[in-house]
């Protein structure tokens, strides 16, 4: 199998070693591997685990968490061997680690004292992006945040489908019996083509539950962002925050330019850091929104952390209506990609019985899974 070249000038001189190991399953992923964000994870794990500077211990983290079967092997030798040097890597050996030589160029286009190869600014560029996805959103600083929002218009939420009520017209499945007979009164009673007909498909409705009280502050911001970009490319979604009360910010977040929709969202929500009612707020959504239809074979996603001011027996009871009224029901935690974390909260603890995905949603990587859980809902 012939592969591109990944070569690690992709990766710019004194990063640190996460943006190398997230370079190298960037090459993987490039090559053809099924490297998700979630392996990404695991792989940086288990390198911290067995010590990123033992080239063999890097080698037997990334295959054991990098490939799915035994096919995958020769792809991931010929990029390992591409990305950390061209040592034969043997079970037991220890060697460290090789960086080779990089040429490096400013982001802005010109290196001092001269002009920078177009090809390398990109791969810097690119490289710098990469890590920024899998970073974590409430970690970033001012600059660093202002970068990050501006990925969020490569997100491509889907709306998932449902089967519809109606039927329409397809080359094979069940006979349409009334369109099969215009088709012989048309012919005047010869024989023609017979009618096939199938169910229709159309965009199930998606509800984002989003928890903008304290303990979710640092990830507001982002979490809106991501509502917002739902609201502009999905048909049928509503979006709510939680915190004190519970308010529909929907009509505010359907103006095309995200720092206005998220302006005009801050005037309406008015307990912004505020306390944690999860409980209320899930059941205020379902006696005023949920039991009239909106709920009703939607996918229900809930952002929280599971931090909740009363007692989890509400919580617990009111995930326990929406389970009853949801086609699904997702629980991101900003928490849940985080290296340690257990689902210890109460809030938590009373939520997931009735939760059918419990996903991370702490970075731009983990809210493109995200979008994947839902569109296949």
């Amino acid at each position: 199998m012939t592969l591109a070249p990944h070569p690690p000038t992709e990766v710019p001189t004194g990063a640190p070693p996460e943006a190398w190991l997230l370079g190298f399953a960037r090459a993987l992923r490039a090559a053809g591997l099924s490297v998700t964000a979630d392996r990404e994870r695991t792989f940086l794990v288990a390198a911290a685990t067995v010590g990123i500077g033992e080239r063999s211990g890097v080698y037997w983290a990334g295959r054991a968490t990098l490939t799915s079967v035994p096919a995958d092997f020769p792809v991931y030798d010929e990029v390992f061997e591409r990305w950390f040097g061209g040592e034969e890597v043997r079970r037991g050996s220890r060697v460290d680690v090789v960086r080779p030589p990089v040429r490096q160029a400013p982001l802005g286009g010109e290196a001092e004292g001269q002009d920078a190869p177009a090809g390398d600014t990109i791969q810097a560029r690119a490289s710098d992006t990469e890590v920024l996805r899998h970073r974590d959103l409430a970690a970033l600083s001012a600059a660093e945040r202002a970068a990050a929002a501006r990925l969020f218009d490569a997100l491509d939420p889907r709306s998932p489908r449902r089967r519809a009520r109606r039927h329409v017209r397809s080359r094979s499945g069940a006979v349409d019996g009334p369109a099969t007979l215009r088709e012989q009164l048309r012919r005047m009673g010869e024989p023609g083509r017979i009618r096939h007909r199938r169910r229709g498909v159309r965009a199930r409705r998606v509800v984002l539950l989003v928890d903008v009280s304290g303990s979710m502050s640092p990830y507001a911001d982002s979490l809106l962002r991501l509502a917002h970009a739902y609201v502009l490319h999905c048909d049928h979604v509503e979006v709510f925050t939680m915190g004190t009360r519970l308010t529909h910010v929907t009509r505010a977040l359907r103006e095309r330019d995200p720092d206005r929709a998220l302006a005009a969202a801050g005037h309406v929500v008015p307990d912004w850091s505020g306390g944690t009612r999860l409980g209320d707020s899930v059941g205020a959504f379902l006696d005023r929104w949920g039991r009239r239809g909106m709920a009703r074979g939607a996918v229900v996603v809930v952002f929280s952390d599971g931090w909740e001011r009363d007692g989890p027996e509400v919580l617990g009871e009111q995930m326990r209506r929406l389970a009853g009224l949801a086609h699904r029901v997702v629980w991101a935690n900003p928490h849940r990609g985080k290296v340690g974390y257990e689902p210890v909260q109460q809030g938590i603890v009373a939520a997931l019985p009735y939760v059918d995905d419990f996903v991370a949603g702490h970075s731009l990587a983990a809210f493109e899974e995200l979008i994947e859980v839902v569109a296949r809902a």
